[in-house]
């Protein structure tokens, strides 16, 4: 009896291991699709520690070539033999390119390094293990300051780090970069070197490349138009990829602290953190950037730059520090962003010489010709309104608005949030305005509770007769179009 127990229980052993190894192997392998100049597409599940000359021997076949005679791209370098997955910055679905290794013919002239020798013999790491967050700095005195530090291993051993804001996961995320060719996007392209700073990733046609793409006319524009340049995009590095078109926008303002820079609000020593563009790099940690944000947001203090648009600059005053990429304003909440892109909105319609719509609720911009002063509302809620005032469009002049005097002294102190709560006649005033609409003679509020769009002031001494609809003297034109409605 113990002999049969012993072996049920190890079968039920071994049963359990063959389970968990599989799911261990399902879990763990790569699904990848390798791409040929040909524009065939394979899909293939991948370990993560195979090197590249095992992927090579598992696509020369599907091209009807040998392992030697094929080369594999990813980001803009040929990935060299000894390379393994794991060291590239993949994920699930990401795409390899899988090309025919063409010699190239050196004219008598040309000269190469010893590097670059090397480097056609054998390939070269992935462009995520050749660029470091020291080299990738786009101040020389950071540079110069890191250098600076005793003990620079730690640094230095560091991957560069991107973030992006993701349009899928619609937040802050990690990133990768990615490289294609510039004329006809094509992800089979190597580089000749690699960037150096955030500029040559942002700016066009900083860094040569060469494209493997076998299109005939991407060949024939390389020949005859310019060299072959780089683009540099980038990807959420959180989700499975979506294809070449899953694209993230780079958050370059957002670092490492790889210095432990401490907040220039709080203080604190965190990581990630903001940094300014500014000559003095001021930094400051996420939470007090959302804080400033917040507040310059609701006392309505950003700037509407020419080139950059809706935006800030350094809390610290420094000259030259405009955000120039608004998407850094996506940290904020989607309620929060909605509120900043319509006040960006509504300054630029107002820098544009145009109006809002002063009816509450609605607040529409209005583009209008420089001497037209009765504005209407057309697209929005239909107010016809004076351009001068802002008040429903009369006839004469504009009357001033009363000025309270708030001159004085006052021997205690008020808390504004309750003082705001305090007002008791806040509410009579927004219904009013809400509900009714101005004589143009006289100017006295009217409500209209029913019948025709033919008004009659009752003020005494006025008497004026006048449209509902239009605000204006009451007119044929007026009974023959919106009488009744």
């Amino acid at each position: 009896m113990s002999f049969l127990l012993n072996f049920i229980r190890n079968i039920l052993h071994s049963m359990l291991q063959f389970f968990s190894f599989g799911k261990n192997k399902l879990t763990n392998s790569l699904n990848i699709y390798i791409k040929t100049n040909t524009g065939k597409s394979l899909s293939v599940d991948l370990d993560p520690q195979w090197d590249i000359k095992n992927v090579k021997q598992l696509v020369a076949p599907q091209l009807g070539l040998e392992p030697e005679e094929v080369k594999i791209i990813f980001a803009g370098k040929e990935l060299g033999d000894t390379i393994t997955l794991s060291e590239c910055d993949l994920g699930q679905q990401s795409i390899l390119h899988a090309v025919k290794i063409n010699k190239r013919i050196k004219l008598p002239s040309q000269s190469t390094s010893l590097q670059e020798e090397v480097e056609e013999e054998s390939g070269s790491k992935p462009l995520c293990e050749t660029l470091s967050d020291l080299t990738f700095s786009t101040s020389e005195d950071d540079v110069e300051t890191v250098h600076n530090i005793s003990d620079t291993s730690d640094v230095v051993k560091n991957r560069v780090h991107f973030f992006v804001f993701c349009p899928t996961c619609k937040a802050l995320k990690s990133g990768k970069i990615r490289v294609r060719c510039h004329f006809c996007k094509s992800g089979a392209f190597t580089v000749h070197w690699d960037p150096q700073g955030w500029e040559d990733v942002l700016e066009p046609k900083r860094i040569t490349g060469l494209c493997e793409n076998s299109d005939e006319n991407c060949a024939n524009i390389l020949q005859n138009v310019e060299p072959t340049f780089a683009e540099f995009y980038f990807k959420c590095s959180e989700h499975t990829s979506l294809g070449e078109k899953d694209q993230s926008v780079p958050l370059y303002h957002i670092r490492p602290n790889i210095m432990e820079v401490p907040c220039l609000a709080c203080a604190d020593v965190c990581d990630p953190v903001f940094v300014f563009q500014c000559a003095e790099r001021h930094v400051t940690c996420l939470d007090c950037f959302r804080q400033y944000c917040r507040t310059r947001l609701m006392d309505r203090q950003f700037w509407q730059h020419p080139e950059f648009g809706y935006t800030l600059g350094c809390p610290a005053g420094c000259a030259d520090s405009f955000i120039t990429e608004i998407h850094h304003f996506r940290l904020l909440t989607d309620q929060q962003y909605d509120q900043y892109q319509r006040f960006a909105t509504e300054e630029f319609v107002l820098q544009a010489g145009g109006v809002l719509c002063p009816q509450p609720g609605c607040g529409m911009g209005i583009l209008a010709d420089a001497d037209c002063t009765k504005i209407t509302c057309i697209n929005g809620c239909g107010y016809v309104f004076c351009r001068m005032c802002l008040q429903g469009y009369h006839i004469g002049e504009c009357r001033t608005p009363d000025v309270t005097n708030s001159a004085g002294s006052c021997s205690y102190s008020v808390d504004p949030a309750r003082a705001a709560d305090a007002r008791w006649d806040e509410a009579s005033k927004v219904a009013i305005k809400v509900l009714t609409k101005p004589c143009p003679k006289c100017r006295t509020p009217t409500e209209r509770d029913g019948g025709c769009m033919h008004m009659i002031c009752t003020r005494a001494g006025c008497g004026y007769h006048w449209c509902w609809v239009c605000q204006v003297e009451w007119s044929t034109d007026c009974m023959a179009s919106h009488w009744f409605g």
